[in-house]
C-alpha cells in the first residue's frame, strides 16, 4: 500500500527510450529518509518491477559492501545468476584476488631505471661476461650491464606504487563496466540498486562517482542506479552529479495511506486507528507493525516509552501463537540468518517456522541470508538484553558454541595459514566471536582483539567487516569499553592505510598479550613495508622477532625488506633462519631465492625456488622467478618453459608474459617476444616497461621507427626512467639519426650522471657523426665509470683509429681484448689498426683470431686479403677477397678490394669493364657521406678517365674534410697503384702528393702512412 507516485515515476522511466532527445529516461535515483520510512521496501517493489519489465538487476547493502571489490563480486553474481557467467569479470577479479595474495608473498615487478645497488651487484657478477658491443645486433642493448641491473631491479620486493594493500581495482571495473556493456547490448535495461547507502557510501562513493563519471570506460545509456540512505548526497562531492539525480524523498504516510495499509490488514476501529495514527506518526515500518498487531482496542497501542520499541513490544505481545513469539525475539540475536543459524536460535518447538519468519515485513535479504530491519532488531535486542540477562547470555554462548562447531568442520584440511582465506571460515569466526562479545564483552574483549589482529593481515573488506562486527557487539551490549574500541577501529579503518591504523591502535592501547602482540608488530612490519616505510618496518619486525625468535612469518617479512634495501646478506640470514624452522615455508623458499638471483647465485635461486614448487605447484610466482633467474643465467629455454608453466596457471599474469617477452627477445626470438609483450600491454596497457622492451624487440629486429614509437609510449607514462630514454637514443643511433641519438642519452645521463651504457652509448653516437673528440670524451667517462667496459674501451679505440690516432687506438683495443678475449669485432678492429700502419703481420693475426671466434665475419675475411695485398702476398690475397665477395656479391666494397687486386696482379686494361660497371652502380646508387661520394669520383678519375681533372676531383674531396681514416685508406691505394707501370703509376704519385701535402698542412705529425 502506499508509494504509488513512487512507483509510477519508475515504472514510467522504464517505459522511455534512453536515446531519446525530447524526453529521454533518467537513470540515477536517489531515494533518502529516516530509517523505517519504507527506502528498502520500495527499492523490492522497484526491483520486481524492473524485472517485469524485462530489466537486469542486482542490488547490494551494507551487508554485501565492505569495499569496492565485495561490491562488485556481489553484484556480478546476481547479475550472473540471470544472465549466465560474466567471463571477463571473472577473469579480472581472479587476477586481482591473485594480486591480494601475493602483496604479502610475492615481488610485483617494477618499472624504471637500474639502481646503483643493482648496477654494483651486475658488474660484480658478470663481470667480463657482460660487455658485449651495444647496439651490435643481436647482442644490442640488453646484453649490457645496466640493462642486466634493470633486470634484477625486477626481482626487487616490488613497484614502490603498487605495494600498498588493498591493490589496484581499476582493472576490475574496467571490465565489470565491459561486462554491463554487454549486458546493456542484450536487454533493455541493467538497474543496479544501493541500499542503505548511508552505511555503504564511506567505502563506495568515491567509486560510484567514478563509475558514473566514465572514469572506467563509457556507461551504456540503459543503464540505471538507484541509491537509497537516510542523508542527502554530499553537496560538494556531488555537485558535478546532482543535475543528473532524480531525488526521491519518503515522507511519512498521509493519514489517508495509513488507513488504507491498516484496513487492508483488518484494523478498522475508529478508536484503535487514531491511536495508530498517533504512535506511528505515520512511520510506514511502525504502522506496518502495529497492523500485524491485529490491536483491537485502542489501549493495546498506548504508547508507554520510545516509540519503535513500543511498536515492537505491541508487536510481539500480539502474536498469539507463543511458539512464533520466541522465535522472533530468538532470532533477532543474530546479525544474519540462514536456515541453520535459524534452527541454532529458535527453540526447539519452532520447527517448521524458518519460512513464516522470512515472509515477515521487518525481515529482508537475498541469497542464503536475511536479516531482521536495522530498527526492530535493535529494539528486540535492547528488550531481551534488558529484561533477561541470563537469558540474553545463554542464548549467545549457544550461538557461539555453534558456530565454532561449523569454524572447526570448515578448518579440516585447510592448513592454519590459510584459514584466513576461505570464506566459510571467516563467516563463523566472526559470528562466533561477536556472540561471545555479546555474552561477556569485559571477558572476551581482549580475545575478539587479538583476532583483529588477524583481520587486519587480510584484505581491507575483510578488516572492515570485523571492524563492523565489533561495532555492532558494542551496540548491541552498550558495553563502554567495547564501544570505545569499536569506535578506535572504526575511526582508523576509514583512512587511507586501514590495516596500518589498525594495527598502530591495537599496539597503542594494549590489552594484547604475548602472542598477539608479536603477531601485531608482525603484520605492522609488512605494513610499513607495503607503506614504504622500510626502516620503521625492519624494526617493528625485529621487535616480533625478539619476543617471539621461532616466527617465521616475521623472519620472512624481514628478509623481503632487507632485500628491497638491497641487504642481500642479511635478507639471506632472515629467510635461511625461516627456514632452519620450517624448512617447508613456501614464502621464505622463494623469498630466499629471489634474492639468490639479485645476487646473481642463479643456480642457488633455482634450487630454492624449485623446492617451493615442489611444496606447491600451484604458486605461479614461484615458477615466474624460477624462470627470471634461468633468463638471467642466459638460459633462454628454461626460462620460457617456466613462463609457460606459469602463465599456464594465471593466463593474465602480465609480468610473466613480459618476462617471457624478454627471455625470447634476449635469444633472438623477436616477434615471439613482441607478441608476449603485446599480450602483457593490452593485459595493463600502463605498463612501461613491457612497451619499453617491446620497443628495444623492434630495435633489435631492425625496426627502429616501431622501437622508437613504443619506448615514446613508454616514455610518456615514465619520464623519469633514463633506462628507456637510453634506449630510444640506441634506436635512433642504429636507424642513423645521430643527433636525436645524442639528445636522448644526454637526457638518460642527466637523470643518471652514473649511466656508464648510456654515456659509452653517447660516445658512439659522436664517433657515428664524426665528432670523435666528443666520441672520446664519452667513452673515456663511461670507462672511468666502470673500468671493465670492454666494449667502451674499444669503441674508444676504433674513436681514436678513425681520428688518425693508431697507437693510442692499439692500444685501447689492446685492453678491451684482455678483458674479453672473445670478441670478434675487437680483434678485427685492432687488426684493422694494424693494417692501417703497415704491420701486415700483426693485422693477419688479429683478423685471423676474429675469423676463427666467427667464420661468418666477412669484413674481417675481406680486410685479411686487403692486409694480404699490401704486403705482396697476392695468392692469399686472393684466396680471402674472392672468398669475401662470393660470400656477399652485392657488398661493393669487397668487389673493389679484389678489383684493386686485380689491377695490381695483370694491370688496368684487363679490369676497366669491371671498373667501370662499379662506378656505374655507384653513380646509381648515390650511397654513402659526401666524401665517401668524393672519393669514388677520385678513383674514377684516376683508373677510367686519364684525361680528366684529376687534381680538381682530389681538391674536391680533401675539400669536405674526410676522416684521417679515410685519408689514410686512400694513401694505402695510391701507395699500391704507384708501384704499377706507366701511366696509372704517375697519376697515383701526383694524387698522393696532393693528398700527403694536405695531410702536413692539416696534421704535421699524423700517426701511420
Amino acid at each position: 500500500m502506499g508509494r504509488r507516485a513512487q512507483l509510477s515515476l519508475f515504472t514510467e522511466n522504464l517505459g522511455k527510450d534512453p536515446q531519446s532527445e525530447t524526453d529521454p529516461a533518467e537513470y540515477l535515483f536517489h531515494v533518502r529518509g529516516v530509517g523505517g520510512i519504507g527506502k528498502s521496501t520500495l527499492l523490492r517493489q522497484w526491483q520486481e518491477t524492473a524485472r517485469s519489465a524485462g530489466a537486469v538487476t542486482a542490488v547490494v547493502d551494507e551487508n554485501d559492501a565492505h569495499g569496492v571489490q565485495q561490491t562488485l563480486t556481489e553484484l556480478a553474481r546476481q547479475l550472473a545468476e540471470q544472465t549466465g557467467p560474466l567471463k571477463e569479470f571473472d577473469r579480472a577479479a581472479e587476477q586481482y584476488r591473485r594480486e591480494q595474495e601475493e602483496t604479502t608473498a610475492d615481488p610485483v615487478p617494477a618499472d624504471g631505471e637500474a639502481s646503483l645497488s643493482s648496477r654494483v651487484v651486475t658488474q660484480a657478477v658478470l663481470g667480463a661476461t657482460a660487455t658485449l658491443v651495444p647496439g651490435a645486433g643481436a647482442v644490442a642493448a640488453m646484453a649490457n650491464p645496466d640493462a642486466a641491473a634493470q633486470g634484477l631491479d625486477r626481482l626487487r620486493a616490488g613497484t614502490r606504487s603498487r605495494r600498498g594493500r588493498g591493490g589496484d581495482v581499476t582493472e576490475v571495473n574496467r571490465a565489470f563496466v565491459s561486462e554491463l556493456r554487454r549486458l546493456c547490448d542484450r536487454h533493455r535495461w541493467v538497474v543496479l540498486f544501493f541500499d542503505t547507502w548511508e552505511e555503504t557510501d564511506r567505502y563506495l562513493d568515491g567509486w560510484l562517482r567514478d563509475l558514473l563519471n566514465e572514469v572506467f570506460g563509457p556507461l551504456p545509456v540503459n543503464l540505471m542506479v538507484v541509491l537509497a540512505g537516510r542523508d542527502p548526497l554530499a553537496e560538494r562531492e556531488w555537485a558535478l552529479l546532482r543535475p543528473l539525480v532524480v531525488d526521491v524523498p519518503l515522507e511519512v504516510f498521509t493519514e489517508a495511506e495509513t488507513r488504507a495499509l491498516l484496513a487492508s490488514r483488518g484494523v478498522t476501529e475508529p478508536d484503535v486507528v487514531e491511536a495508530v495514527l498517533q504512535l506511528s506518526m505515520g512511520l510506514p515500518l511502525l504502522v506496518g507493525l502495529l497492523a500485524l498487531a491485529r490491536p483491537v482496542a485502542a489501549e493495546d497501542v498506548d504508547a508507554d516509552g520510545d516509540v519503535v520499541d513500543t511498536a515492537v513490544k505491541r508487536f510481539v505481545q500480539w502474536i498469539k501463537d507463543e511458539q512464533q513469539q520466541e522465535t522472533v525475539l530468538a532470532c533477532a540475536l543474530a546479525p544474519q540468518l540462514n536456515e541453520d543459524i535459524f534452527a541454532a536460535a529458535a527453540p526447539p518447538e519452532a520447527e517448521g517456522l524458518w519460512g513464516w519468519l522470512c515472509e515477515q515485513p521487518f525481515v529482508s535479504g537475498r541469497g542464503d541470508f536475511k536479516s531482521y530491519h536495522a530498527v526492530v532488531r535493535a529494539s528486540m535486542v535492547r528488550r531481551q538484553r534488558l529484561h533477561s540477562p541470563q537469558g540474553w547470555t545463554t542464548a549467545h554462548d549457544g550461538l557461539a558454541e555453534a558456530h565454532a562447531t561449523w569454524r572447526t568442520e570448515a578448518e579440516q584440511g585447510i592448513p592454519e595459514e590459510k584459514r584466513w582465506d576461505d570464506p566459510r571460515w571467516r563467516r563463523h569466526r566472526l559470528a562466533e566471536t561477536y556472540h561471545r562479545l555479546c555474552a561477556r564483552p569485559a571477558a572476551q574483549l581482549t580475545a575478539a582483539l587479538e583476532q583483529a589482529v588477524h583481520a587486519a593481515a587480510q584484505d581491507t573488506s575483510i578488516l572492515r567487516q570485523w571492524t563492523d562486527s565489533l561495532g555492532q557487539a558494542a551496540r548491541d551490549t552498550a558495553d563502554p569499553a567495547l564501544r570505545t574500541w569499536a569506535d578506535r577501529l572504526q575511526q582508523a579503518v576509514t583512512g587511507d592505510q586501514p590495516a596500518l591504523a589498525a594495527l598502530t591502535a591495537l599496539l597503542a592501547h594494549g590489552r594484547l598479550n604475548k602472542t598477539a602482540r608479536a603477531w601485531a608488530q608482525t603484520y605492522l612490519g609488512r605494513e610499513l613495508y607495503l607503506a614504504d616505510r622500510d626502516e620503521e618496518s625492519i624494526t617493528e619486525l625485529s621487535r616480533a622477532i625478539a619476543m617471539d625468535p621461532r616466527n617465521t612469518r616475521a623472519l620472512a617479512y624481514r628478509g623481503d625488506t632487507h632485500r628491497w634495501l638491497g641487504h642481500l646478506d642479511q635478507a639471506l640470514a632472515d629467510f635461511t633462519a625461516a627456514l632452519v624452522l620450517d624448512p617447508a615455508d613456501v614464502r621464505a623458499l622463494g623469498g630466499r631465492g629471489r634474492t639468490h638471483t639479485l645476487a646473481g647465485r642463479f643456480d642457488e635461486a633455482v634450487t630454492d625456488l624449485t623446492a617451493a614448487i615442489d611444496l606447491d605447484p600451484s604458486l605461479d610466482w614461484t615458477l615466474a622467478h624460477r624462470g627470471e633467474a634461468h633468463r638471467l643465467a642466459g638460459r633462454y629455454d628454461e626460462a620460457v618453459t617456466d613462463f609457460t608453466a606459469a602463465i599456464t596457471l594465471n593466463p593474465a599474469y602480465s609480468w610473466a608474459l613480459g618476462s617471457r617477452g624478454q627471455a625470447h627477445r634476449s635469444s633472438g626470438r623477436y616477434d615471439e617476444a613482441i607478441t608476449d609483450l603485446t599480450a602483457a600491454i593490452t593485459l595493463n596497457p600502463a605498463y612501461s616497461w613491457a612497451l619499453a622492451q617491446r620497443g628495444g624487440a623492434h630495435q633489435q629486429a631492425g625496426r627502429y621507427d616501431e622501437g622508437v614509437t613504443d619506448l615514446t609510449a613508454a616514455i610518456t607514462l615514465n619520464s623519469t626512467d633514463p633506462w628507456t630514454l637510453a634506449q630510444r637514443g640506441e634506436a635512433h643511433r642504429l636507424a642513423g639519426r645521430y643527433d636525436e641519438a645524442v639528445t636522448d642519452f644526454t637526457a638518460a645521463i642527466t637523470l643518471d650522471p652514473a649511466y656508464s651504457w648510456a654515456l659509452g652509448s653517447r660516445g658512439q653516437a659522436h664517433r657515428s657523426s664524426g665528432r670523435y673528440d666528443e666520441a672520446i670524451t664519452d667513452l673515456t667517462a663511461a670507462i672511468t665509470l666502470d673500468p671493465s667496459l670492454d666494449w667502451a674501451l674499444a669503441h674508444r679505440g676504433e674513436a681514436h683509429r678513425l681520428a688518425g690516432r693508431y697507437d693510442e687506438a692499439i692500444t685501447d683495443l689492446t685492453a678491451a681484448i684482455t678483458l674479453n678475449p672473445a670478441d670478434p669485432w675487437t680483434l678485427a678492429q685492432r687488426g684493422e689498426a694494424h693494417r692501417q700502419t703497415d704491420r701486415h703481420d700483426e693485422a693477419v693475426a688479429d683478423f685471423t683470431a676474429a675469423l676463427d671466434l666467427s667464420p661468418t665475419y666477412t669484413w674481417a675475411l675481406s680486410q685479411r686479403g686487403v692486409s694480404h695485398r699490401e704486403a705482396g702476398r697476392h695468392s692469399q690475397a686472393r684466396e680471402d677477397l674472392e672468398q669475401a665477395v662470393a660470400s656477399e656479391p652485392d657488398e661493393l666494397s669487397f668487389l673493389f678490394e679484389k678489383l684493386m687486386l686485380d689491377t695490381l696482379a695483370t694491370g688496368l686494361a684487363s679490369g676497366a669493364e669491371q671498373w667501370a660497371e662499379l662506378f656505374a652502380v655507384l653513380a646509381e646508387r648515390a650511397q654513402g657521406t659526401e666524401a665517401e661520394i668524393r672519393l669514388a669520383e677520385v678513383f674514377r678519375m684516376l683508373l677510367l678517365e686519364p684525361e680528366g681533372d684529376l687534381s680538381a676531383a682530389t681538391d674536391a674531396f680533401l675539400a669536405v674534410g674526410p676522416d684521417p681514416d679515410t685519408v689514410t685508406d686512400l694513401l694505402h691505394y695510391l701507395e699500391e697503384l704507384c708501384t704499377t707501370n706507366g701511366a696509372l703509376a704517375d697519376r697515383a704519385l701526383r694524387c698522393r702528393q696532393l693528398v700527403r701535402g694536405h695531410r702536413e698542412i692539416s696534421d704535421p705529425a699524423p700517426g701511420g702512412v
